[in-house]
Protein backbone atom coordinates (compact mmCIF):
# COMPACT_ATOMS: atom_id res chain seq x y z
CA UNK A 1 0.00 0.00 0.00
CA UNK A 2 1.09 3.57 -0.69
CA UNK A 3 1.27 5.62 2.51
CA UNK A 4 0.37 9.30 2.23
CA UNK A 5 2.32 11.97 4.11
CA UNK A 6 1.73 15.72 4.08
CA UNK A 7 1.83 18.81 6.30
CA UNK A 8 -0.53 21.15 8.12
CA UNK A 9 -1.09 23.21 4.98
CA UNK A 10 -3.91 20.66 4.58
CA UNK A 11 -5.48 22.20 7.71
CA UNK A 12 -5.36 18.75 9.30
CA UNK A 13 -3.62 18.40 12.65
CA UNK A 14 -1.27 15.53 13.43
CA UNK A 15 -4.01 13.86 15.47
CA UNK A 16 -6.69 14.30 12.79
CA UNK A 17 -4.36 12.92 10.15
CA UNK A 18 -3.40 9.95 12.29
CA UNK A 19 -7.07 9.10 12.87
CA UNK A 20 -7.53 8.95 9.08
CA UNK A 21 -4.30 7.09 8.40
CA UNK A 22 -2.57 10.15 6.88
CA UNK A 23 0.74 11.25 8.38
CA UNK A 24 1.00 15.00 8.98
CA UNK A 25 4.12 17.08 9.72
CA UNK A 26 3.25 20.39 11.41
CA UNK A 27 4.49 23.78 10.24
CA UNK A 28 5.78 26.03 13.00
CA UNK A 29 4.97 29.59 14.03
CA UNK A 30 6.90 31.98 16.24
CA UNK A 31 5.37 34.89 18.12
CA UNK A 32 6.35 36.89 21.21
CA UNK A 33 9.58 34.91 21.50
CA UNK A 34 7.89 31.51 21.60
CA UNK A 35 7.72 28.84 18.87
CA UNK A 36 4.81 26.46 18.43
CA UNK A 37 3.93 23.55 16.16
CA UNK A 38 0.63 24.65 14.68
CA UNK A 39 -2.52 22.66 15.46
CA UNK A 40 -0.50 20.67 18.01
CA UNK A 41 0.86 23.28 20.41
CA UNK A 42 -1.40 26.17 19.40
CA UNK A 43 -4.72 26.68 17.60
CA UNK A 44 -5.71 29.64 15.45
CA UNK A 45 -7.92 31.52 17.99
CA UNK A 46 -5.17 31.51 20.63
CA UNK A 47 -2.62 32.52 18.00
CA UNK A 48 -4.76 35.46 16.89
CA UNK A 49 -5.13 36.50 20.54
CA UNK A 50 -1.32 36.78 20.72
CA UNK A 51 -1.30 38.86 17.51
CA UNK A 52 -3.97 41.16 18.95
CA UNK A 53 -1.76 41.61 22.01
CA UNK A 54 0.95 43.03 19.77
CA UNK A 55 2.92 39.96 18.75
CA UNK A 56 4.53 39.89 15.30
CA UNK A 57 4.18 36.38 13.84
CA UNK A 58 6.48 34.40 11.56
CA UNK A 59 6.18 30.89 10.21
CA UNK A 60 8.50 28.10 9.10
CA UNK A 61 8.30 24.69 7.44
CA UNK A 62 8.22 21.38 9.35
CA UNK A 63 11.61 20.40 10.71
CA UNK A 64 13.58 17.88 8.67
CA UNK A 65 13.72 15.75 11.83
CA UNK A 66 9.93 15.57 12.06
CA UNK A 67 9.62 14.59 8.39
CA UNK A 68 12.42 12.04 8.70
CA UNK A 69 10.66 10.47 11.68
CA UNK A 70 7.52 10.04 9.56
CA UNK A 71 9.49 8.43 6.72
CA UNK A 72 11.23 6.01 9.07
CA UNK A 73 7.98 4.70 10.54
CA UNK A 74 7.48 2.58 7.41
CA UNK A 75 10.92 1.80 5.97
CA UNK A 76 9.65 -0.94 3.66
CA UNK A 77 6.56 0.80 2.28
CA UNK A 78 6.06 3.15 -0.64
CA UNK A 79 5.63 6.66 0.73
CA UNK A 80 4.10 9.57 -1.17
CA UNK A 81 4.67 12.96 0.45
CA UNK A 82 2.34 15.60 -1.04
CA UNK A 83 3.95 18.90 -0.04
CA UNK A 84 2.56 22.41 -0.17
CA UNK A 85 3.68 24.74 -2.96
CA UNK A 86 7.43 25.08 -3.32
CA UNK A 87 8.35 28.76 -3.09
CA UNK A 88 5.61 29.63 -0.62
CA UNK A 89 7.37 27.47 1.96
CA UNK A 90 10.52 25.40 2.31
CA UNK A 91 8.36 22.36 3.06
CA UNK A 92 8.96 20.69 -0.30
CA UNK A 93 12.73 21.12 -0.11
CA UNK A 94 12.80 19.87 3.49
CA UNK A 95 10.87 16.78 2.44
CA UNK A 96 13.27 16.12 -0.44
CA UNK A 97 16.25 16.51 1.89
CA UNK A 98 14.73 14.20 4.49
CA UNK A 99 14.11 11.56 1.81
CA UNK A 100 17.83 11.43 0.95
CA UNK A 101 18.64 10.79 4.61
CA UNK A 102 16.60 7.60 4.85
CA UNK A 103 17.92 4.09 4.37
CA UNK A 104 15.66 3.50 1.37
CA UNK A 105 15.17 6.82 -0.47
CA UNK A 106 13.98 4.91 -3.54
CA UNK A 107 10.77 4.12 -1.62
CA UNK A 108 9.91 7.79 -1.11
CA UNK A 109 8.28 10.11 -3.66
CA UNK A 110 7.90 13.80 -2.85
CA UNK A 111 5.53 15.79 -5.05
CA UNK A 112 5.08 19.56 -5.17
CA UNK A 113 1.32 20.16 -5.03
CA UNK A 114 1.85 23.76 -6.29
CA UNK A 115 -0.97 24.78 -3.97
CA UNK A 116 -1.89 25.04 -0.31
CA UNK A 117 -4.79 24.83 2.13
CA UNK A 118 -8.10 23.80 0.47
CA UNK A 119 -6.90 22.22 -2.79
CA UNK A 120 -3.94 20.68 -0.94
CA UNK A 121 -6.34 19.15 1.57
CA UNK A 122 -8.49 17.74 -1.25
CA UNK A 123 -5.51 16.19 -3.05
CA UNK A 124 -4.27 14.53 0.13
CA UNK A 125 -7.72 13.20 1.06
CA UNK A 126 -8.36 11.70 -2.37
CA UNK A 127 -4.83 10.32 -2.74
CA UNK A 128 -5.30 8.52 0.58
CA UNK A 129 -8.67 7.14 -0.52
CA UNK A 130 -7.09 5.88 -3.73
CA UNK A 131 -4.23 4.28 -1.80
CA UNK A 132 -6.62 2.51 0.58
CA UNK A 133 -8.58 1.24 -2.43
CA UNK A 134 -5.39 -0.30 -3.81
CA UNK A 135 -4.34 2.25 -6.45
CA UNK A 136 -0.71 2.16 -7.52
CA UNK A 137 1.71 5.02 -6.96
CA UNK A 138 1.65 5.75 -10.70
CA UNK A 139 -2.16 5.92 -10.74
CA UNK A 140 -2.20 8.31 -7.79
CA UNK A 141 0.48 10.53 -9.31
CA UNK A 142 -1.40 10.69 -12.61
CA UNK A 143 -4.61 11.72 -10.82
CA UNK A 144 -2.75 14.32 -8.76
CA UNK A 145 -1.12 15.94 -11.77
CA UNK A 146 -4.51 16.75 -13.32
CA UNK A 147 -5.61 18.42 -10.06
CA UNK A 148 -2.32 20.30 -9.72
CA UNK A 149 -2.94 21.73 -13.19
CA UNK A 150 -6.53 22.67 -12.33
CA UNK A 151 -6.55 24.53 -9.02
CA UNK A 152 -6.80 28.27 -8.30
CA UNK A 153 -6.27 30.28 -5.14
CA UNK A 154 -7.05 33.83 -4.02
CA UNK A 155 -6.20 35.44 -0.68
CA UNK A 156 -7.93 38.55 0.63
CA UNK A 157 -5.90 40.00 3.53
CA UNK A 158 -7.62 42.31 5.96
CA UNK A 159 -4.45 44.27 6.64
CA UNK A 160 -1.91 45.49 4.06
CA UNK A 161 0.82 45.44 6.74
CA UNK A 162 1.07 41.65 6.56
CA UNK A 163 1.67 41.81 2.83
CA UNK A 164 4.25 44.56 3.33
CA UNK A 165 6.16 42.58 5.97
CA UNK A 166 6.10 39.54 3.71
CA UNK A 167 7.58 41.58 0.87
CA UNK A 168 4.51 41.08 -1.33
CA UNK A 169 3.68 44.80 -1.54
CA UNK A 170 5.96 47.84 -1.41
CA UNK A 171 5.63 50.10 1.65
CA UNK A 172 4.18 52.88 -0.54
CA UNK A 173 1.51 50.68 -2.13
CA UNK A 174 0.67 49.17 1.26
CA UNK A 175 0.29 52.64 2.81
CA UNK A 176 -1.92 53.91 -0.01
CA UNK A 177 -4.07 50.79 0.12
CA UNK A 178 -4.58 51.24 3.85
CA UNK A 179 -5.45 54.93 3.49
CA UNK A 180 -7.96 54.21 0.71
CA UNK A 181 -9.43 51.27 2.65
CA UNK A 182 -8.94 48.90 -0.29
CA UNK A 183 -9.42 45.13 -0.20
CA UNK A 184 -6.46 43.43 -1.91
CA UNK A 185 -6.90 40.19 -3.84
CA UNK A 186 -3.74 38.09 -4.07
CA UNK A 187 -3.24 35.06 -6.28
CA UNK A 188 -0.48 32.62 -7.19
CA UNK A 189 2.01 33.31 -9.95
CA UNK A 190 1.97 31.07 -13.02
CA UNK A 191 4.70 28.88 -11.50
CA UNK A 192 2.83 28.86 -8.15
CA UNK A 193 5.95 29.99 -6.29
CA UNK A 194 4.74 33.40 -5.09
CA UNK A 195 1.67 35.41 -4.20
CA UNK A 196 1.10 38.47 -6.38
CA UNK A 197 -1.53 41.18 -6.53
CA UNK A 198 -4.52 40.26 -8.70
CA UNK A 199 -6.83 43.18 -7.89
CA UNK A 200 -7.61 45.88 -5.32
CA UNK A 201 -11.27 46.62 -4.66
CA UNK A 202 -13.25 49.05 -2.53
CA UNK A 203 -15.25 46.39 -0.67
CA UNK A 204 -15.29 42.70 0.18
CA UNK A 205 -18.23 41.95 -2.16
CA UNK A 206 -16.36 43.58 -5.05
CA UNK A 207 -13.21 41.63 -4.19
CA UNK A 208 -15.19 38.37 -4.16
CA UNK A 209 -16.78 39.32 -7.50
CA UNK A 210 -13.30 39.85 -8.98
CA UNK A 211 -12.45 36.29 -7.93
CA UNK A 212 -15.67 34.93 -9.41
CA UNK A 213 -15.06 36.72 -12.71
CA UNK A 214 -11.56 35.29 -12.93
CA UNK A 215 -12.69 31.77 -12.05
CA UNK A 216 -15.25 31.90 -14.85
CA UNK A 217 -12.50 32.70 -17.35
CA UNK A 218 -10.76 29.51 -16.16
CA UNK A 219 -13.83 27.38 -16.86
CA UNK A 220 -14.53 26.64 -13.20
CA UNK A 221 -17.98 25.10 -12.66
CA UNK A 222 -19.83 22.51 -10.57
CA UNK A 223 -17.18 19.93 -11.46
CA UNK A 224 -14.85 21.74 -9.05
CA UNK A 225 -14.62 21.66 -5.27
CA UNK A 226 -14.66 25.11 -3.63
CA UNK A 227 -12.98 26.06 -0.37
CA UNK A 228 -13.31 29.21 1.71
CA UNK A 229 -10.74 29.39 4.51
CA UNK A 230 -10.56 32.23 7.02
CA UNK A 231 -8.71 33.53 10.06
CA UNK A 232 -11.66 34.21 12.36
CA UNK A 233 -13.67 35.97 9.64
CA UNK A 234 -16.85 33.86 9.53
CA UNK A 235 -19.02 36.71 8.21
CA UNK A 236 -16.73 37.26 5.21
CA UNK A 237 -16.68 33.50 4.61
CA UNK A 238 -20.49 33.28 4.63
CA UNK A 239 -20.80 36.25 2.25
CA UNK A 240 -18.30 34.64 -0.10
CA UNK A 241 -20.13 31.30 0.01
CA UNK A 242 -23.45 32.93 -0.89
CA UNK A 243 -21.84 34.83 -3.77
CA UNK A 244 -20.18 31.65 -5.11
CA UNK A 245 -23.43 29.68 -4.98
CA UNK A 246 -25.27 32.49 -6.73
CA UNK A 247 -22.59 32.62 -9.44
CA UNK A 248 -21.95 28.90 -9.97
CA UNK A 249 -25.10 27.14 -8.78
CA UNK A 250 -25.16 23.86 -6.88
CA UNK A 251 -21.49 23.69 -5.96
CA UNK A 252 -19.61 21.66 -3.33
CA UNK A 253 -18.20 24.37 -1.04
CA UNK A 254 -16.53 23.92 2.33
CA UNK A 255 -15.67 26.59 4.93
CA UNK A 256 -12.58 25.97 7.09
CA UNK A 257 -10.43 27.84 9.61
CA UNK A 258 -6.98 28.83 8.40
CA UNK A 259 -4.07 27.57 10.47
CA UNK A 260 -1.69 29.87 12.38
CA UNK A 261 1.03 29.60 9.70
CA UNK A 262 -1.28 30.95 7.01
CA UNK A 263 -2.70 33.59 9.33
CA UNK A 264 0.83 35.05 9.34
CA UNK A 265 0.47 35.68 5.58
CA UNK A 266 -2.83 37.56 5.59
CA UNK A 267 -3.36 38.47 9.21
CA UNK A 268 -6.47 38.12 11.38
CA UNK A 269 -9.75 38.41 9.45
CA UNK A 270 -8.15 37.41 6.14
CA UNK A 271 -9.89 34.82 4.02
CA UNK A 272 -9.16 32.76 0.93
CA UNK A 273 -11.25 31.37 -1.93
CA UNK A 274 -9.85 28.30 -3.69
CA UNK A 275 -11.03 25.71 -6.20
CA UNK A 276 -9.77 22.39 -7.48
CA UNK A 277 -11.10 20.02 -10.11
CA UNK A 278 -12.87 17.07 -8.51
Amino acid sequence: MVRIISDTSTMYSEAEGQAMGIYIAPLSVTISGESYRELTDIQTPAFIDLINQGGIPTSSQPSIGDVLDLYQKYPNDQILDIAMADGLSGTYNSACTAATMTEHPENITVINSKTLCGPHRYMVEKAHEMAVAGASLEEILSWLQVRIDNSWSYLMPNDFDYLRRGGRLSPLVASMGKILNLVPVMTLTEDCKQLISHAKKRSVPKAVQAVIDHLKTKGVDTNHKFYISHAQAPDFAKQAKQALIQAFGDIDVEILMLTPAFTTQGGPKCFAIQTVLK
